[in-house]
């Protein structure tokens, strides 16, 4: 893939997951609706119905798609800086996987407890074990995997990333650096289970600027592109 090819799916990428976020946010109130009882997630779930289910696999699914993005900018920094790119791709991959991993439970396993849960016919004790499945999973899959990981790797691929720019010598100066105030945002979030509810609010703040920062990445190395093209064609010349 080429410098171009990246820097569109640079910027594509992080534009779906955001629009699906959205979307999410308008059909189930997400995320403040895990402030809520475990037994009012399961019913809201519940009548969301198929359509519901679907927007939450397309949003794990662009989680994912981070893997892709990592692996092509690995192609676009390794000749250059080969160990610093492969710490970069490992992380982003990492990232990538504990997202979704976390994120894919809304598809396949919350639909169960929901159904368990609201079941006209379903006895106390059924709705109780969906209650205590559900709230196991959102704190392991969740809160350990989905964000405390993925907030980890997010912001360690974003700090690598910024290396690689600053290193680089081909992009503006000011996109390296300023990476790192995504980054900064993302690790914030870690705080949060610790007791300090802002750290929530900033770290959402934070992945939008990541995904800020991931665009105009992507615009650059569309930029850098004819560049690129251009000099090929000189040494192309002068051989």
């Amino acid at each position: 893939m080429g410098t171009r090819t990246t820097g569109i799916a640079m910027i594509l990428v992080p534009i779906a997951f955001n629009l699906i976020f959205f979307a999410l946010g308008s059909a189930f109130d997400y995320p403040d609706i895990l402030r809520e009882p475990a037994g009012t997630i399961l019913q809201r779930f519940d009548d969301g119905g198929a359509e519901l289910v679907a927007l939450w696999y397309a949003f794990a699914f662009t989680a994912l798609l981070a893997a892709p993005l990592a692996l092509l900018l690995y192609g676009i920094f390794a000749r250059e800086q080969p160990r610093l790119a492969l710490a970069a791709a490992i992380a982003g991959i990492l990232s990538a996987l504990v997202q979704a991993l976390g994120l894919f439970r809304w598809a396949f396993l919350v639909p169960f407890l929901a159904d368990s849960y609201t079941s006209a016919d379903a006895a106390p004790a059924a709705r109780e074990s969906a209650v205590l499945v559900f709230e196991a999973a959102h704190r392991y899959l969740g809160v350990a995997v989905g964000e405390h990981l993925g907030y980890l790797f997010t912001a360690s691929w974003t700090i690598l990333l910024g290396a690689l720019l600053i290193r680089s010598g081909r992009f503006n100066r000011w996109l390296g650096p300023l990476g790192l105030v995504p980054a900064a945002g993302i690790l914030i979030g870690l705080l949060e289970p610790a007791g300090w509810d802002v750290a929530g609010a900033i770290n959402a703040i934070g992945y939008v600027a990541w995904s800020v920062w991931l665009i105009l990445l992507g615009v650059a190395l569309i930029a850098a592109s004819p560049r690129q093209a251009s000099r090929a064609e000189h040494r192309n010349a002068g051989a």
